[in-house]
């Protein structure tokens, strides 16, 4: 299982304008202005004296963090890009059903945990629960993909920094809340720089591109959860692949092998560890660290504490489990673009990525996103990439979709550079 080792407020949600979903560019860059004004003095050069240029001072946002602002129609379509009825909830439990049915989803992973077989299997065992509700669920599947088809999520960073805003707004209620603001956002150096904006909206998960590319990208989300989660191995019942999505906590830190709280000094301050509480890798992507527990609480809550104060519910509950999973699965990582981007095509690689070997858009790039530790490998025995790809193809044949030209290693890939 890999562990996201970066904090997503400064590394892995940075972002750039090539790399968006929905880009805004909220101002225009200083050295526009200082070259309109030039060419107006040049052309008046009769005037005494050369104007004073004042730096321009980017705020943005008048909120405080955790703050709300009820948003009118007219709000939304200026701020967010308004609100598009293809993306909206209510259309979310359809477009899973439509690609996958609940029978195959469950032929496909039958030791899932909390099914009659993990039961079984687990009965006697130091993990067993008596109590453990099926997690990995389908119904908590479409449930959770409803949920995020609601949110949509504003990222703005300072120019040639990482100083960031991120907000959430709840579709239904239309309701904005700021959910993170850098300490350094506003600080006298930063103030002066313009601001980038990308807009994500999570109800486009599934929802892009031909039929065809929305079963591809269900599979990939399916086959790399199911390696992270994975309980299977060479001689299993059935063979490793059905023993996908087995585990939903790491085991050093559940069995208490590795007592670190997960808290990581340097942004304490922005999510506060609660005493007591640790943050090891939990969920269907092993979410881990204080700073990953708080920002996700704060976008599928609008409030940090919900998940630092009780990190347990990633684990108890399979909905907010699976909803952790497609929000990383939605959101850029600068310099990588989103996982969902990749699948539905809208991710072209640049000269750059070219030569790293990025340039075969497919299930091989979701595996850079996701984990660029693992560059460079084939389906060997013994690699993590075996693993992921034989769920990929085991999932898109059950779809019956065809991905023999597919790239689905990274062989000859480096990772995203910035």
């Amino acid at each position: 299982m890999s562990v996201r080792k970066y904090p997503l407020i400064h590394t892995a949600l940075r972002t750039t304008m090539t790399l968006a979903l929905c880009i805004s560019l909220l101002a225009v860059p200083l050295s526009a202005h200082a070259s309109e004004l030039t060419n107006k003095t040049a052309a008046g050069s009769q005037t005494a004296s050369s104007p004073v240029i004042h730096p321009v001072q980017y705020e943005g946002s008048s909120l405080a963090v955790g703050e709300n602002r009820l948003l009118s129609r007219k709000d939304i379509a200026q701020e967010w890009d308004d609100l598009d009825p293809d993306y909206l909830p209510d259309k979310a439990i359809e477009a899973v059903k439509t690609l996958l049915t609940k029978q195959d989803f469950e032929d496909l992973f039958p030791y899932r945990l909390g099914s009659k077989e993990w039961f079984k299997v687990a009965e006697g065992k130091e993990y067993f629960k008596a109590d453990q509700s099926d997690y990995f669920s389908y119904d908590n599947l479409l449930n959770a993909v409803a949920e995020v088809s609601n949110i949509k999520i504003k990222i703005s960073t300072r120019v040639g920094t990482p100083a960031q805003e991120i907000y959430r707004l709840d579709k239904e209620a239309k309701v904005e809340t700021l959910v993170l603001r850098s300490d350094d956002f506003n600080s006298p150096a930063n103030k002066i720089k313009p601001i980038d904006t990308i807009i994500v909206d999570c109800g486009t998960f599934l929802k892009e591109g031909f039929k065809k590319d929305r079963k591809r990208e269900l599979a990939a989300f399916l086959a790399n959860l199911s390696h992270e989660t994975g309980g299977g191995w060479a001689t299993a019942p059935g063979g490793p692949l059905k023993w996908g999505l087995f585990w939903n906590e790491n085991i050093a830190g559940r069995t208490g092998v590795n007592m670190d709280a997960f808290v990581n000094p340097a942004s304490a301050k922005l999510f506060p560890g609660t005493a007591g509480k640790r943050y090891y890798g939990r969920g269907p992507i092993m979410l881990s660290w204080n700073f990953n527990y708080g920002l996700f609480s704060s976008i599928i809550y609008g409030d940090k504490s919900v998940l630092l104060n009780n990190p347990e519910i990633v684990a108890a509950d399979g909905k907010i489990g699976y909803m952790t999973a497609i929000l990383f699965w939605m959101t850029p990582q600068a310099p990588k673009p989103s996982a969902h981007d990749v699948m539905v095509g809208r991710w072209k690689p640049n000269a750059q990525e070219k030569q790293l070997g990025l340039n075969s858009p497919g299930f091989g790039i979701t595996i850079m996103v996701l984990n660029g530790l693992e560059t460079n490998l084939g389906e060997t025995e013994g690699s993590p990439v075996q693993r992921r790809a034989g769920h990929y193809r085991d999932i898109t044949k059950r779809m019956g979709i065809d991905i023999s030209s597919e790239k689905v290693d990274t062989l000859n890939m480096k990772p995203f550079e910035s």
